[in-house]
């Protein structure tokens, strides 16, 4: 099964996330916009993997989970990889926390552990929003160069309490996430 750690966010902070995208949509109606339900923050994505693995990522990351405290943040700011003018993704950022670059740290040695593979490059955390199936026209991009500026504006405070094995199911309609398993911070 193809399989990713993620953050996932309160109903009403995806719903928040959709406001964000609602007016960038009809600019760009090329790129693949994600379901609002599957609005999520890749901690790692650990491709396709034996069933039997998930036992012991759930006992890795439930270890992880417990020695963090919830992190109160915010997403804010829109951009895309690499650029608006070569986008590829379109994103909504999370403002710095090293709180969460902690958890990602602890996540990547856990998954060392167990044999997954380090990520050399830096944690960005993100939320996709958007992704490019088609290239773009440059007046498209423009536009939506303009109004992301606009609506990454927006603040939007989450608070982040467990990371959840997720398994991803392609289809020609876009993948359909689903939640293996939940991995709660430990209290205050």
């Amino acid at each position: 099964m193809r399989l990713f750690l993620a953050i996932s966010f309160e109903p009403a902070v995806r719903r928040a996330l959709a406001q964000v995208a609602a007016p960038l949509r009809p600019l760009a109606p090329g790129l693949a916009w994600v379901r609002d339900e599957q609005l999520h923050l890749t901690v790692k994505f650990l491709g396709e993997q034996p069933d039997d693995v998930v036992p012991r990522l759930v006992q890795a990351v439930d270890a992880v989970a417990a020695a963090h405290a919830p992190i109160r943040t915010a997403l804010r700011g829109v951009g895309a990889f690499p650029n608006f003018r070569r986008a590829r993704v379109v994103w909504m950022g999370m403002e710095s926390d090293p709180r969460l670059e902690l958890l990602h740290h602890d996540v990547e040695v856990a998954c060392d552990a167990l044999g997954f593979p380090l990520d050399g490059k830096p944690f960005r955390p993100h939320v996709t929003l958007a992704r490019v199936k088609r290239v773009p026209m440059q007046d498209e991009l423009r536009a939506l160069w303009r109004a992301a500026d606009r609506a990454g504006e927006r603040r939007i405070p989450a608070t982040i309490s467990s990371v959840d094995l997720m398994s991803s199911t392609l289809r020609t309609d876009g993948a359909v996430h689903e939640r293996l398993h939940s991995s709660p911070f430990r209290e205050h």
